[in-house]
């Protein structure tokens, strides 16, 4: 089910909500390199990248419901960091790994599917 607010922006809505969830990545890998917040960038990157990805969620819950929206946010965040976690740092590749990862890419789906 979709807020419906005057002026629409459902699909602006959308669209904010996943550079949210991609804002959500470059910090928590940020955060990483950050070394404990010990490195003087990372931690910029990271502290600057949950201030924009928190303030995209929060126009984005304007125009969608609460539930969805966090759930595609925390999905995508968390999909998009195992990946560059994978790639960027060594972590371990397993085919279960990559089977829960496809399971929340579905449940993110699913989530936007179900909400309409």
């Amino acid at each position: 089910m979709e807020v419906v607010r005057p002026g629409g922006g459902v699909v602006v809505a959308w669209v904010l909500l996943l550079l949210a969830g991609v804002f959500e990545v470059c910090w928590s890998v940020a955060m990483k390199a950050s070394d404990g917040f010990t490195r003087l960038w990372p931690s910029v990157v990271t502290v600057a990248g949950v201030v924009v990805s928190m303030g995209l969620l929060t126009v984005a819950v304007r125009r969608l419901p609460v539930g969805t929206a966090y759930g595609v946010w925390v999905g995508v965040g968390a999909v998009g960091t195992a990946v560059l976690g994978m790639v960027l740092f060594g972590e371990p590749v397993r085919p279960a790994r990559v089977f829960f990862l496809a399971l929340l890419v579905a449940a993110v789906v699913g989530l936007e599917l179900t909400s309409k």
